[in-house]
């Protein structure tokens, strides 16, 4: 039975009441009609922590969630946004791969250009592995203005602008093999930072393993991003050579460690794997010592050296400083870590910086006052095998909390509490970090990876909302064959014990990282401002069709058609070419009321793009079909939709 509900959940449980009163008053006679949410509850056998999680997380139609959650698509190569705390999906942000329903990389010109900015080795690359999106930052705290992301398989990075959230740009490192380490900003956004994790020859195109100490390298890209234009300016960008060993992620100092840059590696055994020839595997190589390294790197006198004459090298069309140059100028130094560690996270006063190994029971907790103390007295004189000085580990510790089994991913809320994911026990641990203790787990599902808090890694971060990234559902939801869904759960962390509020599943595999932020400091477009706006330019294009300029022009074997789109027609309906002429679609949609978004999908010619109030967008094909082939409107936009529709007649040939 559902017990009597005490005073404290009096007002939950009306709220719950309202979140159902309408429907159950109009149920059918034999449904729940004239049922209480006691009624209802112990129908649908809930308990009172169910009726408040239910709660906790509804938000009525037209109402807002107070922050906004950008999290990785993983293999989708995409972006997901999503409401907290109603855990609602709003958008796909189209990325890496073609996106028909935006018409992301099947029509468009201006988006086929981006992806084809991310061309690789002189192959069109139709997948991505996005694992870490980034916050554009002002003083250490998201502005709101900018998104970026990472491709981990193809060493490349995205920027997202989130007036329209649309991806503008794509910009490949070419000395890298993959880049686990991105993407993370410096503070105000000076730097994106993407570090190499799997070493690859650096100096030379072609180098067999067994030169592996010799010839591979590690790598961390400094991106150089220009407000002004939007872009990554890749001239202004720069790498660092770094040692053989693996790299995983990254983090930028802030307050007092402002300047520097914090990378976490493994494999510092340099193991090359080989099991079909007898070797140690990967896994048992790669994981030998006690020890791995964290690499402190500064960034702002980096950036100093790399516009000095000879002090870089070119590799691939990118300026790197060798190691030998970046330990002579004092740019970068080691430091001991436990063992595979996965994350480093600088704390929001910037004063400490939390590692876990994953082979570790520990958050290590480091002193950025004993490390610039350390680098200042010169360190100990021990280097590795590079040469890079070692900061000896006991000089720069603080402290150590044994947290539990599989310690990965750090973040922390507005109370002095961080919250830490422990894998290979499936929970989250909250612990104080002053002084270092830890306070309680919760029990998450399963196989939990990153976090995010709101705005949890920032100067001032928020509390309340944890969201756990977990990589098994096993028994969360509907059987849908061998291939689950993974999991993100979130987590009310104001209460104590925290509270599990919400499974969500993520039928996109697989996510990595997010973050969260407060949904008003976003301001995007409603519509955009002005008839012919171009998304690429983010301005008004000279020469785009609008309301009266309507024609097709033919020049030599190309005809350029100038279209407008508005409820419920196309203007011209009619487009007739011969076999083998270029089209040049130029498509205006000149209405300016919001979510009057028109579509434009052409049959059998793998064409679509999505033309939002206000847009202008360039259509490019070869009509090397001769036929007639119908298009029209792919946007359900008005009772005479169907209506919004036209010809494409290819005369044949002769």
């Amino acid at each position: 039975m559902f017990k009597q509900l005490s005073a404290r959940w009096v007002i939950p449980v009306v709220a719950f009441g309202l979140f159902f009163g309408l429907a159950l008053a109009s149920c059918s006679e034999g449904g729940t009609a004239g049922m209480d949410v006691s009624e209802v509850a112990r129908e649908r056998h809930l308990s009172e922590q169910d009726v408040l999680a239910a709660v906790k997380t509804y938000q009525p139609t037209g109402r807002f969630d107070p922050y906004v959650l950008f999290a990785s698509g993983g293999h989708s190569g995409q972006v997901l946004v999503i409401g907290v705390p109603s855990m609602r999906l709003l958008k796909v942000i189209a990325v890496f791969t073609p996106e028909p329903w935006q018409g992301y990389g099947v029509g468009a010109v201006e988006t086929q250009d981006v992806l084809d900015e991310g061309r690789m080795a002189d192959h069109d690359l139709t997948w991505g592995d996005t694992h870490h999106p980034a916050l554009s930052e002002s003083e250490g705290d998201y502005d709101g203005q900018y998104l970026f992301i990472n491709d981990k398989a193809n060493p490349r990075i995205a920027v997202i602008d989130l007036r329209d959230f649309e991806t503008k740009q794509i910009v490949t490192d070419p000395n890298m093999g993959t880049n686990h380490g991105g993407t993370f900003v410096t503070p105000n956004t000076e730097y994106v930072i993407e570090a190499a994790q799997y070493s690859i020859p650096l100096w030379e195109e072609y180098a067999d393993v067994d030169r592996y100490e010799e010839s591979y390298r590690g790598l961390v890209t400094f991106w150089k991003f220009d407000r002004a234009s939007g872009r990554i300016d890749h001239d202004a960008s720069f790498s660092m050579e770094l040692p053989p060993y693996w790299h995983d992620l990254s983090d930028a100092g802030k307050g007092p460690s402002f300047g520097w840059a914090f990378v976490n590696s493994f494999n510092t055994e340099m193991a090359t794997g080989g099991f079909e020839d007898g070797n140690p595997p990967f896994e048992a190589g790669a994981s030998a010592n006690d020890m791995d390294y964290m690499h402190i790197i500064n960034w702002q006198k980096a950036a100093r050296v790399a516009g000095e004459a000879g002090k870089t090298r070119m590799s691939r069309g990118m300026r790197v400083i060798p190691l030998a140059v970046s330990i002579e100028e004092g740019l970068l130094y080691l430091t001991p870590e436990p063992k595979s560690p996965h994350g480093v996270d600088v704390t929001p006063d910037g004063t400490r910086m939390v590692v876990s190994g994953k082979l570790d029971p520990h958050a290590t907790i480091y002193s950025w006052e004993k490390i610039r103390s350390a680098i200042d007295s010169g360190g100990s004189g021990e280097t590795d095998s590079y040469g890079i000085p070692i900061l000896p580990f006991d000089d720069v510790l603080e402290a150590q909390v044994e947290l539990g089994l599989g310690p990965l991913h750090t973040q922390f809320d507005d109370k002095g509490n961080a919250y830490t994911s422990i894998f290979l026990e499936s929970k989250v641990a909250k612990w104080r970090l002053d002084p270092p203790e830890l306070l309680e787990k919760i029990d998450v599902h399963y196989n939990v990876g990153h976090l995010a808090m709101a705005e949890g890694d920032t100067r001032t971060p928020d509390g309340k909302y944890l969201i756990a990234m977990d990589k098994w559902s096993i028994d969360r939801f509907q059987p849908v064959g061998p291939l689950l869904p993974q999991n993100f759960q979130l987590i009310d962390v104001d209460e104590s014990p925290m509270q599990l509020l919400y499974d969500m599943p993520i039928g996109i595999g697989e996510p990595h990282y997010a973050q969260m932020i407060k949904a008003d400091k976003l301001e995007p477009f409603q519509v955009y401002p002005g008839v012919g706006y171009s998304p690429h330019l983010m301005a008004l294009k000279e020469g785009a069709p609008v309301s009266g300029t309507e024609r097709i022009e033919r020049v030599g074997n190309t005809v350029h058609v100038y279209m407008t789109a508005m409820r419920s027609h196309f203007k011209p309906e009619y487009i007739r070419v011969n076999q083998g002429d270029e089209v040049v679609l130029h498509v205006t949609n000149i209405e300016q009321a919001h979510d009057a978004t028109h579509g434009l999908g052409i049959s059998k010619y793998n064409v679509n793009v999505s033309i939002e109030p206000g847009e202008t967008q360039e259509i490019r094909f070869t009509a090397d079909q001769a036929g007639v082939f119908p298009f029209y409107c792919t946007e359900f936009c008005s009772a005479l939709h169907l209506e919004m529709a036209g010809y494409l007649l290819v005369k044949p040939a002769g």
